[in-house]
């Protein structure tokens, strides 16, 4: 394998694709991931003193882990070797590692062994690997998409510092376009291009935090968009729609777009129209939406107008968010329907909804009650003086685990259940606690 050193000169020529040509060469020309490279930050420092350690470097696609491997390899005065496990094999590595003790005994220098895509590799793979990054020579900087706690053996975990890298932001995206068409020597900077800010926009938001899409989109556009006169290439948005094969959604996140499409969504599943729902819950994700957001209103959803008609409404959403967010899109997309569809299709109720509103302008307008001393809390010396919990009737000791008791001092009526779905049965139980009898315990 070469040295990465003698790839990095050449990277500039046009044959490699504009992702590859772009590649931060410092972590001044690196975007995003403040919240491990910032200022201060554990790896920033690590980089800037060469004093790397084995690292597992993990996140989405086009996050900037193979980008950062090479600032790595522009900084280090280490010898920086590159695999990747989809093609590589054990006596590759053995080969690596062997070359990396000859390196250090010969020359004193240490060798960084970057592993791409990590998690291919199995478990004798991974073995491998632990007797030499246990010593520091070669120091592992391994890349993955797949969670190293579930992908990698716990040995090499453990003898590894783990960096999460989260999705870029938009504006991140926007960043990185720029400075791929201002770039005379690696970019398209060569080239006139007038971009229009719509276009930029929409590659950016349909790149989904993946900076590689974005930019292949703009060099497909640039590079296919025959010139208008005076040789300027017109990037409007139905280039940029081309480009990337997707079609621009009026959604803005920030104004009506947004707050109309999750209107129409949550009146959909409170209307019981499953089929209007799905719609505006597909809408939504093909123009970029946080599923988290979705799956949050979700839940609300089921709380509020679902509510006790069926109680299951709430465990399905709540399970379709967590699952959601630990499978993330595309596949997201499959549990946030499945709850979506329960939800709309549920009996409704909003009776818990309508009780708590009145219960909070009750305690917010009116005088507040006195907690009745049969309530009060009893366990703690000088209680029984102070009159508290004397006369509590345990629910448990009666019949039908139910005494007749006062709860709150004024009679007040929140909770109202209706005759639909579960409700109807907790009405009927309601209904049957409040006729008069003994309290026989």
């Amino acid at each position: 394998m070469a040295d990465l050193f003698e790839s990095q000169k050449k990277i500039t020529e046009k044959k490699y694709p504009l992702p590859v040509r772009m590649r931060p060469r410092t972590l001044k020309e690196f975007v995003g991931q403040e919240h491990i490279l910032g200022e201060g930050k554990l790896l920033k420092r690590a980089i800037d003193a060469d004093r790397i350690v084995s690292l597992i470097l993990y996140g989405p696609p086009g996050t900037g882990k193979t980008a950062l491997a090479h600032v790595i390899a522009n900084v280090t005065k280490a010898y920086f070797h590159e695999i990747n496990a989809v093609a590589s094999n054990v006596q590759e590595l053995k080969d690596a590692i062997k070359s990396a003790k000859e390196r250090e005994k010969a020359l004193g220098k240490k060798t960084i062994l970057f592993i791409d895509e990590i998690h291919r590799f199995n478990k004798s793979q991974q073995d491998v690997l632990m007797p030499d990054v246990e010593t520091g020579n070669p120091v592992l900087v391994g890349a993955t998409t797949h969670n190293p706690f579930f992908s990698l053996i716990a040995s090499l975990i453990s003898r590894s510092i783990v960096f999460e890298l989260k999705k870029l932001s938009k504006e991140n995206i926007i960043q990185i376009l720029k400075a791929g068409l201002k770039d005379k020597d690696r970019g398209l900077g060569s080239i006139n291009i007038k971009i229009d800010q719509k276009a930029l926009d929409f590659l950016a938001e349909a790149s989904d935090g993946d900076a590689r899409i974005g930019l292949n989109a703009l060099e497909v556009g640039a590079l296919t968009t025959k010139p208008e006169k005076g040789g300027i290439i017109d990037f409007n948005l139905k280039v940029a729609e081309e480009s990337i094969q997707k079609k621009a959604v009026v959604y803005d996140k920030d104004e009506d777009g947004h707050y109309d499409t999750i209107s129409a969504f949550i009146k959909s599943m409170r209307g019981s129209d499953p089929d209007a729902a799905l719609y505006w819950l597909a809408k939504m994700l093909y123009a970029g939406e946080d599923p988290r957001f979705i799956a949050r209103r979700i839940v609300i959803c089921a709380a509020e107008d679902v509510g006790n008609a069926d109680p299951q409404a709430l465990v399905v959403a709540n399970a379709a968010m967590q699952v959601s967010e630990f499978v993330g899109m595309p596949e997201a997309r499959i549990p946030l329907a499945q709850a979506v569809c329960y939800i709309a299709c549920a009996p409704k109720s909003n009776a818990a909804y309508l009780g708590i509103d009145k219960a909070m302008k009750d305690v917010g307008e009116g005088r507040t009650l006195e907690i009745p001393k049969h309530l009060k809390d009893a366990n703690y010396p000088g209680a029984e003086k102070l009159g508290h919990g004397i006369g509590y009737k345990y629910a448990h000791d009666y019949k039908g685990h139910y005494v007749d008791q006062e709860y709150i001092p004024e009679k007040r009526v929140y909770y109202v259940p209706t005759d639909i779905g579960y409700e109807k049965k907790i009405k009927e139980y309601l209904d049957k606690l409040r006729m008069p009898k003994e309290d026989t315990p």
